[in-house]
């Protein structure tokens, strides 16, 4: 990978990494939906602009006349739903350990291409999901302590459902990245991206008209709003199609293990959000998992080469 690439690569990671910071300042006043419509919303207008500069406009049209539902499907799995998901575990759980469970993405992809697209899963790959979700285990854990909950028994049962509110967020990303390669192979990744945005645009829409804000909004949050709809959305993807275009998409993938350490970042620099030695610990519990569950670590250290050769 070259210096270029590199610095986009980090790029990349601190814009998505920030994302939790934005949903966690957004979504107490916004609320979900809303909140997540306007980033679907502006990202959407950002891509569609995107595409029309990149591909002639008879071309798009006709690609989406005919695989709309397809684009549909990956905007509801991709986006819609995973984002409001990830906004309801933000209001309980940290922006870094939200970060930290969005790296088991590829956990949950590598798991559902072996249960529906029969891809081969080696004892390798089946360890790292294992160590993946342990670590999880001991990252949530961490959040939902005695320290944290101990004088209030709510608290550990919404850290529960926040939890499994992210975890089922990462496991729907899963879900798209198989979907797509099943039945959109053959559509640029641009083209995905514009209309699966906005057909989560268009999901999200009616929500959020139903249940946006009585109160008005800070403009703290319409900043946070900005910044997830332009920056983590349309700026950031417009870095990755450039990235996979140039580097190739798996290293361009490699971007989910540098994602939780800015996630982490942000969170502790501008929330004040607590970093423990656990919360570290899980991180690269998490990562070392994701990085065996998805080949970029071939074997287990100490275990013969060949019972894991793949």
């Amino acid at each position: 990978m070259s210096p270029a690439n590199l610095l986009q690569l980090l790029v990349l990671a601190a814009l998505w990494g920030a994302s939790f910071l934005f949903i966690r300042v957004g979504v107490a006043e916004f609320g979900v939906a809303p909140l997540m419509a306007l980033r679907t919303g502006i990202g959407a207008v950002f891509l569609v602009a995107m595409l029309l500069a990149r591909r002639p406009f008879a071309a798009t049209v006709a690609t989406v006349r005919t695989r709309w539902l397809s684009l549909l499907a990956v905007g509801l799995l991709n986006s819609a739903a995973p984002f409001c998901l990830f906004a309801y575990a933000e209001l309980t759980l940290s922006a870094g350990a939200t970060s930290v469970i969005n790296a088991t993405t590829p956990l949950f992809g590598a798991l559902i291409a072996f249960l529906w697209l029969r891809d081969r899963l080696t004892t390798a790959r089946t360890i790292g999901m294992a160590i993946g979700f342990a670590g999880v285990l001991v990252l949530v854990w961490n959040q939902i302590a005695p320290e944290h909950g101990g004088h209030d028994a709510g608290l550990p049962v919404q850290g529960m459902l926040a939890a499994a509110a992210a975890l089922a967020a990462s496991s729907l990303y899963g879900v798209a990245g198989n979907f797509a390669k099943k039945y959109l192979m053959d559509v640029d990744a641009t083209t995905n991206a514009a209309g699966s945005m906005v057909g989560a645009t268009l999901a999200l829409a009616p929500i959020a008209f139903f249940t946006w804000p009585a109160a008005p909004v800070s403009a703290h949050a319409w900043g946070a709003v900005l910044a997830l709809g332009i920056g983590c959305t349309g700026v950031a993807y417009f870095i990755y199609f450039h990235l996979v275009a140039d580097a190739g998409p798996a290293r361009a993938m490699t971007v989910t293990f540098v994602i939780p350490l800015f996630g982490i970042l942000w969170g502790a620099l501008f929330l004040g959000e607590h970093v423990s030695l656990v919360m570290i610990a899980g991180c690269a519990i998490v990562l070392a998992g994701t990085a065996l569950a998805t080949g970029v670590v071939k074997r287990v250290p100490f275990v013969g080469r060949r019972k894991l050769a793949q």
